[in-house]
């Protein structure tokens, strides 16, 4: 397989988008790597990754490209699991408590930092509107993570994800007491689960 081949073969498998750092990987040297992209019109869309200039940017598919250790939360897993009525206005992140998420926050996102032990609670993957798959935390993780923070969100998206959450027919309801044993809100989950179940 030549150069060319395995570095289509990497874009193809990344919809378009590539990581010279990726490409490298496959023992690609970054002037080829560069030439191709230059050639072929690739955009520059952050540090280290470009795009075709064939396909739609995808802002949270980038967002969690450049940050390995970031997983989709709050308004945006909500978003990703259809269970709010609007897109959120901006990336919602979830990042240890050591990762130093100046860069994130600089690029408008919002970062919420947790535990080590507790970042990869929870934590699935779903497909961005563009069809790129990001990592997010799965619905009762999300359901717990809007719970600890509600005073903090708007009454009206509260109520309605908690509503849609409990009328889905993909909730687990022995899953979501786990994870809220674990965040110490095993009551309030149960109490909002009674009335809505």
């Amino acid at each position: 397989m030549t150069k060319t081949d395995r570095l289509i073969e990497l874009i193809e498998k990344c919809n378009g988008y590539v990581l010279i750092s990726e490409a490298q990987a496959l023992g690609i040297s970054r002037v080829y790597i560069q030439e191709y992209l230059k050639n072929n019109n690739f955009e520059k869309v952050a540090h280290g990754l470009y795009k075709s200039p064939d396909i739609w940017t995808d802002e949270l598919y980038i967002a969690t490209l450049k940050s390995e250790k970031a997983v989709c939360s709050f308004d945006t897993a909500l978003m990703l699991h259809g269970l709010t009525e609007r897109e959120p206005g901006t990336i919602f992140l979830t990042v240890p408590r050591k990762y130093n998420a100046s860069r994130l926050r600089s690029r408008g996102i919002s970062v919420y930092q947790v535990k080590e032990e507790w970042l990869d609670l929870g934590k699935s993957t779903a497909k961005t509107t563009y069809g790129n798959e990001v990592p997010v935390y799965d619905m009762e993780r999300t359901i717990c993570d809007l719970v600890r923070v509600k005073d903090k969100k708007d009454p009206q998206m509260f109520a309605y994800a908690m509503k849609e959450y409990a009328k889905s027919s993909s909730k687990n309801l022995p899953r979501l007491m786990t994870y809220a044993k674990e965040f110490g809100i095993e009551a309030e989950i149960r109490q909002y689960m009674e009335v809505l179940l």
